[in-house]
């Protein structure tokens, strides 16, 4: 509190493999290039220390940040210029020295027209987890899976089970897939966001179920899944606790409900 969680709000954290470094995106924290901008502290004895807006912050929209398993690429949306239309999934590079490298557009594989939000690598690379509204799906955003072809993401295709007419974005893999977190609203923009859990039946992730936390009610703002890979078995989350609470959107930690689903849903996915 005070250096992460602040009285702003801050959305969606990431921390790096190595433990070193956790990286959120905040729509009002000032300092930033834009507004909607990427922070950065570092681990210094133990405590998050040092909160910085990342040098890779455009002026506009810069948010939903994840590391890919091996520690080499941040990936984040961004509405800056030069995208395909409107929120765009970039990525840059993780350099030995703790910097980062030019920011890369993942291309049209993965960006269409619409808004594409919280990008989420699989653990292997393999697959990009993604939100679109410009792929077609079941409504509003809708979750994908795009698969890597050894030079880009490319060919989304929905994720079975979870979309409808709601919004559906803001999505986590357990246990690589046999089981997803991810956020659901009426309008994520307008109406309250909840978190849900799905478990894989081997072809599609089914009786999807709030997940088990005091603040994700149906009237609050509950979203920003993320899995820590220093530490699989907890959640990253993003909400308003009634305590410990600093701020407007603070970001949490709690123990990530049971992988409990079967094989199979990333790769229908990907078919």
């Amino acid at each position: 509190m005070g250096v992460v969680s602040t009285v702003h709000s801050e959305v969606r954290a990431a921390v790096s493999p190595d433990g070193r470094r956790i990286v959120w995106g905040s729509t009002d924290r000032s300092g930033g290039a834009g507004g909607w901008d990427l922070w950065q502290a570092s681990l210094i004895d133990g405590r998050w220390q040092d909160a910085k807006p990342l040098p890779l912050n455009a002026k506009a929209a810069d948010f939903d940040p994840a590391f890919s398993a091996d520690g080499r690429w941040l990936y984040f949306f961004s509405n800056r210029p030069g995208g395909h239309g409107g929120d765009d999934l970039y990525r840059a590079a993780v350099r030995d020295d703790g910097g980062y490298g030019p920011v890369e557009n993942l291309g049209r594989g993965v960006n269409g027209r619409g808004d594409e939000w919280a990008p989420t690598p699989s653990r292997d690379g393999r697959h990009l987890l993604f939100a679109s509204d410009g792929f077609g799906g079941s409504g509003r955003h809708d979750l994908f899976v795009a698969q890597w072809n050894g030079q880009a993401f490319v060919d989304p295709k929905p994720v079975p089970g979870v979309n409808s007419a709601d919004d559906e974005f803001d999505a986590a893999w357990l246990g690589d897939g046999k089981t997803v977190v991810f956020a659901r609203s009426k309008d994520a923009e307008k109406q309250p966001i909840r978190l849900y859990v799905a478990h894989c039946d081997g072809a599609r992730y089914a009786q999807a179920a709030p997940l088990a936390l005091s603040f994700n009610t149906e009237a609050a703002h509950t979203l920003g899944p993320a899995i820590d890979w220093n530490k699989p078995g907890e959640l990253l989350v993003t909400g308003s606790a009634k305590a410990p609470r600093a701020g407007k959107m603070d970001l949490y930690r709690m123990k990530a409900p049971a992988a409990t689903g079967r094989d199979g849903c990333v790769a229908s996915a990907a078919r």
